[in-house]
């Protein structure tokens, strides 16, 4: 064989399989990794949206049969400054410097701002839990078919340790229903619907969380996300 020509067939070799490999890496590099099913419920409710937030403001009410609760928050999470308004008190402060006082207001704080963004918590306490996803959860109220996601808090740490929530949410993976079991026990210790949700400047947030058989309803008023 001319020496020229198996010169020229090597080089050709050569530079096809260098093309072929470069071609397979682009096309492994462009491989976007599916979401967890953490990631897909937080997508679903806007947190894409998060990292622009400056300020978020609520009312978060509660009227049970004849009475009525609130207490209103203004949070800039970038700067985990957080304002309690409750009747004529205000009290400011930052959520890295607190003494006792405003420690025993954020517990409040913390339970207000769950039910508003328990969402985007499945990735902010994603460290804290361990979790369980369900193809063939049944909602406890209306008792369709969902998705079930359990998560269970660690023993250690923070305001109500060891508690449990199940999620229900259908393939648009809005969640419907919850279930919070206080210290992962098997009853029930409170169940309410997701309703009434509203897009807030991006974030989809349920407004009314209702119970079955009961004059309850635990809601959202004042929300501005700035």
């Amino acid at each position: 064989m001319d020496m020229r020509f198996s010169r020229y067939f090597f080089l050709l070799f050569l530079l096809g399989f260098l093309a072929c490999k470069t071609d397979k890496k682009q096309r492994k590099n462009n491989v976007v990794p599916e979401k967890s099913i953490l990631e897909k419920i937080a997508a679903a409710h806007g947190y894409d949206h998060w990292n622009r937030v400056d300020e978020i403001r609520f009312t978060f009410n509660v009227d049970k049969d004849s009475t009525h609760f609130e207490r209103s928050w203004a949070w800039k999470p970038k700067s985990n400054q957080v304002t309690s308004i409750t009747g004529n008190d205000t009290l400011m402060y930052h959520r890295k410097q607190m003494d006792s006082v405003a420690h025993k207001i954020n517990g409040g704080f913390i339970n207000d701002r769950y039910w508003l963004l328990a969402p985007f918590n499945l990735l902010w306490d994603s460290n804290n839990f361990e979790h369980q996803h369900s193809l063939d959860g049944i909602a406890p109220i209306s008792g369709q078919p969902m998705q079930k996601l359990t998560i269970v808090y660690g023993s250690d740490g923070g305001y109500t340790p060891g508690d449990a929530y199940d999620f229900y949410f259908g393939d648009d993976y809005l969640i419907r229903e919850w279930v919070f079991r206080k210290g992962n026990q098997a009853e029930p210790s409170m169940t309410t619907t997701w309703e009434n949700y509203q897009e807030v400047n991006g974030l989809k947030l349920a407004m009314d969380h209702k119970k079955e058989g009961e004059v309850f309803n635990l809601y959202f008023s004042g929300v501005t996300v700035k």
